[in-house]
């Protein structure tokens, strides 16, 4: 394993591994649904407004049964793992306005009431960050 610097910002870190679905590995192009998320939100984030948060992917977040994973993360906040998503536009773009909400909030808490509804039942786990924990 080989750790590669990146910015150091709020970020979505999507696994490019990813399965397609809990049934499948590759869609009909063969190709897996971590790349195709990766697709999506690339292309979300082009769009105006979206530049506030990095778009970064890497092999395997180890979340195999979760398949289309992707790992929210800023200094200083509390980072979460969300999972279960479409490859498709519509969830890229619900994870990065949840994104752009993440970014702006003091410690990483967003209210539920501003979740979009595309990340509702997505969140996997939730990590403090380095040198604290969540009270």
């Amino acid at each position: 394993m080989t750790l590669r610097e990146v910015t150091d910002g709020p970020a979505v870190v999507a696994c490019n591994t990813c399965r397609f679905s809990a049934d499948a590995r590759d869609d009909a192009a063969d190709v897996r649904g971590g790349a195709r998320l990766v697709e999506a939100l690339r292309a979300v984030q082009a769009e105006p407004g979206y530049d506030g948060v990095a778009v970064q992917e890497m092999p395997c977040l180890f979340a195999c049964q979760d398949f289309c994973t992707v790992h929210l993360r800023a200094p200083g906040k509390v980072g979460y793992v969300l999972g279960r998503f479409e490859p498709s536009a519509e969830a890229a773009r619900a994870i990065l306005d949840y994104a752009l909400l993440y970014a702006e909030s003091d410690a990483g808490q967003v209210p539920y009431r501003s979740w979009p509804a595309g990340v509702k039942g997505h969140f996997i786990t939730r990590t403090p960050p380095a040198g604290f924990i969540v009270e």
